[in-house]
């Protein structure tokens, strides 16, 4: 899919090529709007919606969480997330294509992929609530 170049979808994209904590379309548009005061919410999730279209980005949704958050980072790679704060957070390991496999040994139709996410306590929240053990 070729898009014409826009701006503010240019300035999107740069913002999220900068993070590694996966922002969500609010974040982004709190950053982007900084410098294009007049651009709106429905703006940036059109233009994420366009980026994650044509394979720029990736669209991370996250059952519990209930709020889409972006990802600049197209190559294969693992998620995790806090149960306590949200964060998002890439997880470096071996990629798993075995997991297809498997799950398709009982399975009457085609698996083309898989997406794996964790979820626990970030190491900052680990720390807040080991801090909090201490002290009672």
């Amino acid at each position: 899919m070729i898009m014409k170049y826009s701006r503010q979808r240019a300035a999107i994209l740069s913002f999220l090529q900068t993070r590694k904590d996966h922002p969500t379309a609010e974040l982004v548009y709190s950053h982007v709007k900084e410098e294009y005061p007049n651009i709106s919410l429905g703006t940036v999730y059109r233009n994420l919606t366009q980026l994650v279209d044509a394979g720029t980005i990736l669209r991370l949704s996250f059952g519990e969480l209930g709020i889409d958050h972006f990802d600049a980072d197209t190559s294969p790679h693992q998620h995790f997330v806090c149960s306590a704060c949200n964060s998002v957070i890439d997880l470096e390991c071996k990629e798993m294509p075995f997991i297809d496999e498997e799950a398709g040994k009982n399975f009457d139709g085609m698996i083309q992929g898989h997406n794996i996410y964790f979820h626990g306590l970030c190491r900052h929240c680990l720390e807040k609530k080991s801090k909090e053990t201490e002290e009672t």
